[in-house]
């Protein structure tokens, strides 16, 4: 398995996990939806911030 390949599997997981968590409590969907939107906020800022201090 290439470098590649395995590294979008592991984001995969990693987005997977999370959403499958939110699904298992059977939350209301407004609910859902703010919920995922506040997971991408924290690893989108993740990524800003390692992208920024890789410089």
């Amino acid at each position: 398995m290439s470098g590649h390949v395995g590294q979008a599997l592991l984001y995969a997981l990693l987005l997977v996990l999370p959403l499958s968590a939110l699904a298992a409590r059977r939350l209301p969907m407004n609910t859902l939806v703010l919920y995922a939107g506040a997971w991408m906020a924290i690893f989108g800022g993740a990524f800003v911030l390692v992208a920024l201090l890789s410089r």
